[in-house]
């Protein structure tokens, strides 16, 4: 008999639940037949990849050498809206490399990490894996509870998460209430404000660096994944100061960065157009959503994003499964701590309009279903 190799797992890994990405196209084309199934789940572009990123890395000419790994060009880029320097910016494979980096560098087995309930669940996988020990405040409505939250701060915290806006909810907290709560913490304490989906938010929605300014214990993490249309190419970046860059550049895997998503970003970081069509998309879509759910008379959260989460009065996984019989993709609930909703990806005016038709024929047979189904 083989011994079991069990002994060599981490303590802190025993139990450990994998992350687990939404139902892929293909997925559903082997499963239902569905030629176009509408994928609205992982929150991506609906209009596509930025054409001037497209454009660009046709002109790579070879993939043989490693790459510059300082990418001081693009940093310089990245820095100069802000009128800031190129240590004030960090890289990664993803902004999920740089949640991983946080801990990495800043949390020991023990060391306390505030964190909202529902939020990206990355934060408390990683928090996981070093052995740091979560403190998970609820939600108020939907929202960050930033009062709760900075109340739950304890000698023991190392790092405070804020995703804004939030991710499963959508949902933004108050620019007054985000500055009052950075002011009111600690200043040895790490504030992390992850905006994803930055690019997305309304005008009185808060741009993280303006927090970075006043308080330098701030990491603000960006995507490329979003609204440029780059999640396949997995890049990330974060906005910080000197020191807490350096400090994450201690843990980051050299050449972190591939040649192609930094020529990529390069080009798509100036693709005006790109970007205004994908915001007048979303907020089209926004409305369109909007509307059809008052007038089903259903609750969704306000959403600073490009994605809803919206109730339902079934299970989720129920919900989930049937708008997946039907080639519509959505994201159930249950598996990003938020039990009877679903978040639903804007997508375009048509993929919108085939998730609201299947949605209110399903609507109508599970409002129909006898309490004692419900339950």
């Amino acid at each position: 008999m083989q011994p079991s190799l069990d002994r060599l797992l981490r303590t802190s890994l025993r139990g450990f639940a994998p992350y687990k990405p939404g139902t892929s196209v293909d997925e559903v084309k082997r499963r239902y037949g569905f030629e176009h199934p509408v994928k609205l789940s992982q929150n991506e572009n609906p209009l596509g990849t930025s054409p001037r990123a497209l454009a660009a890395m046709q002109h790579i000419a070879a993939l043989s050498d490693y790459d510059e790994d300082d990418h001081r060009t693009l940093k310089e880029r990245l820095a100069r809206p802000y009128v800031l320097d190129v240590g004030n910016v960090i890289l990664g494979h993803g902004s999920n490399e740089l949640v991983m980096l946080v801990f990495g560098a800043f949390v020991d087995p023990g060391d306390e990490v505030v964190l909202a309930t529902p939020t990206f669940s990355l934060f408390r996988k990683d928090a996981q894996v070093v052995g740091g020990t979560t403190v998970e405040v609820p939600l108020r409505d939907g929202v960050h509870d930033l009062d709760a939250m900075l109340a739950a701060v304890t000698p023991k915290t190392k790092v405070v998460f804020v995703c804004d806006p939030n991710n499963p909810t959508g949902t933004r907290v108050a620019r007054e209430a985000l500055f009052a709560f950075a002011k009111a913490l600690p200043s040895d304490v790490l504030l992390v404000i992850d905006q994803a989906y930055r690019e997305y938010m309304d005008a009185d929605g808060t741009d993280g660096v303006d927090v970075l300014r006043v308080r330098p214990a701030t990491l603000v993490l960006r995507t490329a994944s979003k609204i440029y249309g780059l999640a396949s190419v997995r890049f990330g970046y974060g906005y910080a100061s000197p020191q807490i860059v350096a400090w994450l550049d201690r843990v980051r895997l050299p050449f972190n960065v591939a040649r192609p998503a930094a020529v990529a970003v390069l080009a798509a970081l100036d693709d005006d157009d790109f970007i205004a069509a994908s915001v007048a998309n979303n907020e089209r879509g926004m409305r369109q959503l909007g509307d059809a759910f008052a007038r089903l008379g259903v609750h969704a959260y306000p959403s600073a994003a490009n994605f809803v989460a919206v109730e339902v009065p079934v299970a989720a996984e129920d919900a989930y499964a049937a708008l997946l019989e039907r080639g519509v993709i959505t994201r159930s609930g249950d598996g990003l701590g938020m039990p009877g909703r679903l978040r639903v990806t804007v997508g375009t005016p048509e993929e919108n309009a085939a998730f609201l038709d299947a949605f209110e024929v399903l609507l109508a047979t599970w409002r129909a279903r006898p309490i004692e189904a419900l339950t």
